[in-house]
Order: structure tokens, then C-alpha cells, then sequence
């Protein structure tokens, strides 16, 4: 049997071939759950699920729900012992890959390209930005700084003065450029917080790395 651990760097591998230039961040909050991988692309983000055939769909309709909120397209890759009945529980417009075991290795089949999701919120996906980064946008598109609004409050004010086809490509090309390893003191304090899982050098991987 594979479990995630088994899966994911192959897989990553498997998305790179087939997207092109991609940035992977591991393990990112969003709402109620907490999204198994953020694909960042030039132009979106895509949310991806993996449930291996260790794992259950016991929490899936939560997390189906919260990454359509977050995410411009959504995938779920599932173990072959979740394959046949997985359509059944993601809606339509999800991708689905399904992993094989071949002489125990992970093999990958893209079972249904993902679509467009229309539930994805602009705003939410600004929420994912560091406060730095909305500040960015800001200097570069609106007349004031909003120095004492909220990062909810300030999301708005863009939202209300700029197009969102300009906001899409600038968001991922903010995380495309997104340095872990400068965090500001506070945000340390936050990952140490959060578990060694969110530790800076778990979360983040860059496409592009040849195969050893």
C-alpha cells in the first residue's frame, strides 16, 4: 500500500511535466481545513487533495467546500483502492487523478481534467497573501495606503478598485516570489505556533529540480 509520504514527490514530478512552470506550497490553511498542496501557476492557483488508500472521505465534503472558496480549479488524486467511486464524491468540475502501485512505486493517470470553478472568491484568495505582499499591491494600483485598515478591509478596497483579471496573475506571481526564508519575526512565532508541520522548509518545494 502507498501512503501519502510515498506519493507526493512523484506526483509533484507528474503536475510539473504536464502545467509547466509551477510553484508548490505544502500544507496551507484556508478556511476550516487545511489544503493537502497549493499549485501556484502564472495565472492561478489550483488546490490539490491527495487521499491515499489509507486515508477515508470522512472530512472531503468540508474540504471540498473550502477549497472551492479558495481555489481557481481543484484536483484530487486518490489511491486505486478509492478510483472507482471517487467521482462520487467531489463535484463535477474537480480533476481526479488515480495512483496506481506498480513494482511499489506510484504510477499517475489524469482521469478528468480539472474545469473552471465558479465558487472561487477573489477575496478569499487574497487572504492567503502576507500583509507585505497586499501592501504591494496596493502601492502599485490605489491612491492610499490604508496603513490602519485590516488585511480584510484592505482585500476590499482592492477588490473595489481593481479588475480581478489584473489581481489573478499578480497574487500568484506574489507567491511565485514569496521568500520563507526571510519571515518577520512575528510570522516565525506563527509556524512555530502552528506545529512542525508548518515549519518553513516543510511547506514550500519549487518546480523545475532535475530528477537525481
Amino acid at each position: 500500500m502507498l501512503y501519502d509520504k510515498d506519493i507526493r514527490e512523484p506526483l509533484f514530478f507528474f503536475l510539473e511535466e504536464r502545467l509547466g512552470r509551477i510553484r508548490i506550497i505544502e500544507e496551507k490553511n484556508m478556511g476550516g481545513s487545511r489544503a493537502d498542496v497549493v499549485i501556484v501557476t502564472e495565472e492561478e492557483l489550483i488546490g490539490l487533495e491527495i487521499k491515499s488508500d489509507a486515508d477515508t472521505y470522512q472530512r472531503l465534503p468540508g474540504q471540498v467546500k473550502d477549497y472551492d472558496q479558495y481555489f481557481d480549479r481543484n484536483i484530487i488524486a486518490v489511491g486505486s483502492h478509492h478510483a472507482e467511486h471517487v467521482a462520487e464524491h467531489v463535484p463535477t468540475h474537480w480533476g481526479i487523478i488515480t495512483i496506481d502501485e506498480i513494482e511499489g512505486k506510484p504510477d499517475f493517470y489524469l482521469l478528468r481534467t480539472p474545469r473552471e470553478n465558479s465558487k472561487c472568491s477573489l477575496e478569499k484568495k487574497l487572504s492567503l497573501l502576507w500583509r507585505s505582499e497586499l501592501n504591494a499591491l496596493v502601492s502599485r494600483h490605489l491612491q492610499y495606503k490604508y496603513e490602519g485598515l485590516s488585511k480584510r478591509a484592505v482585500a476590499k478596497k482592492l477588490l473595489e478598485q481593481v479588475d480581478e483579471d489584473i489581481l489573478n496573475p499578480e497574487i500568484s506571481a506574489l507567491l511565485f516570489d514569496r521568500d520563507y526564508t526571510a519571515l518577520s519575526p512575528s510570522l516565525k512565532r506563527k509556524y512555530h505556533k502552528k506545529g512542525p508541520r508548518l515549519h518553513v522548509r516543510h511547506i514550500v518545494r519549487h518546480a523545475g529540480r532535475k530528477r537525481k
